[in-house]
């Protein structure tokens, strides 16, 4: 994978010649730290700034505080500098995405403009000088994933600090594709100048943020590009029918009922939701306004010119493979609203109902 790293504000800077900083000594360690045990080992190897020879050296059965200290004495022996460590810091939420909440934008272009076809390294180039034409400091590295998306990691700075490396945001843009996945931004004031370099860099002229958020990347990806229901087509309904259910009844006394109502909740489910594994999504809310409405002018809430407002929250580890369960398990009826399953078709699970 290509990995680019730029900068502004020499002073901050590490040459290879010195000895490493205390500064990013801590980095790394706490990046170290924040890695599962049983990833260690694969991140340093995709990370290759301490050689294979050096790997082998480092013994992994102990705990995770003496394996640290150990991958730190060898930075320091290799003279790791912030560019290295900021590298190995994408790394990690490469590998371990759902350690932040990822918001997805849509870019759009005026419409009587034709599709760009610039490639990916002339946008990462006019993203980074747009971006320090703006801010004076500011730490800004790139990293190639194989799904062709380019992994862009921001470490904001102010015009007398260093940029602060534990207040980063993650932006994931996938080329020829209006869409952006960015985790929360920890310095909103300069979500302007984020948002001008991302439209002058893919040659877009609005961005706006969409009503879809999660945990998981790979399923806000799937969502957008509409790479959830691929299976769909080729699947194969077979009715349940009477004496060749999973369980055969082989006791005659037993009557199977309700079968035709079985029969229905499993072909509604299947067409509403597919045969497919449903993209993950953690919650889906809910936003309710609606004005109070009476024939008499008489009464307290008579002249109430403010909408009522209500807020519902549906929140599960995996809510669509939820919902789609309910209605075969008992719990609901088939089929479920339409606010429910339109989830992944709409791409949205913020949803504000008002009055038409």
């Amino acid at each position: 994978m290509l990995v680019e790293e730029f900068h502004t504000g020499s002073h901050w800077s590490l040459s290879k010649g010195r000895r490493m900083d205390e500064i990013v000594s801590e980095f790394i360690r706490r990046t170290i730290l924040k890695i599962p045990v049983a990833e260690i080992l694969k991140i340093l190897k995709i990370w290759n700034f301490i050689p294979e020879s050096q790997l082998k050296i480092i013994n992994f059965q102990k705990f995770k505080e003496d394996v640290c200290q150990q991958v730190i004495e060898l930075c320091k022996k290799n003279h790791a500098s912030m560019k290295e460590a900021a590298i190995l810091d994408m790394i990690y939420h490469q590998t371990c995405q759902i350690k932040k909440i990822w918001i997805v934008y849509k870019m759009t272009k005026p419409p009587d403009e034709e599709v760009d076809l610039s490639d990916m390294e002339e946008f990462k180039d006019t993203f980074k000088k747009v971006l320090q034409r703006a801010l004076k400091n500011v730490h800004i590295s790139f990293r190639d994933s194989e799904d062709n998306a380019v992994w862009i990691r921001i470490a904001w700075g102010t015009p007398y600090m260093k940029p602060n490396q534990y207040k980063t945001t993650y932006v994931v843009y996938y080329s020829q594709t209006p869409f952006v996945f960015i985790s929360h931004c920890r310095v909103k004031k300069y979500i302007p100048e984020l948002w001008q370099a991302l439209l002058t860099a893919g040659n877009y002229h609005k961005i706006r943020q969409m009503e879809l958020r999660s945990l998981y990347l790979d399923s806000l990806k799937s969502i957008v590009f509409k790479q959830y229901n691929q299976d769909f087509q080729t699947y194969c309904f077979t009715p349940l029918q009477e004496g060749n259910t999973e369980n055969e009844i082989v006791d005659p006394r037993i009557i199977n009922e309700n079968v035709k109502e079985k029969q229905r909740i499993q072909r509604v489910t299947r067409e509403t939701f597919g045969d497919y594994v449903q993209p993950r999504i953690e919650f889906a809310q809910y936003k309710l306004e609606t004005k109070f409405k009476i024939d008499s002018k008489n009464g307290i809430l008579a002249e109430r010119e403010e909408p009522f407002r209500c807020l519902v929250k549906f929140s599960s580890p995996h809510l669509l493979e939820a919902l789609k369960s309910l209605a075969p398990a008992g719990i609901a009826d088939a089929p479920l609203s339409s606010l429910l399953t339109c989830i992944p078709h709409k791409a949205m699970n913020y949803f504000t109902i008002r009055e038409k």
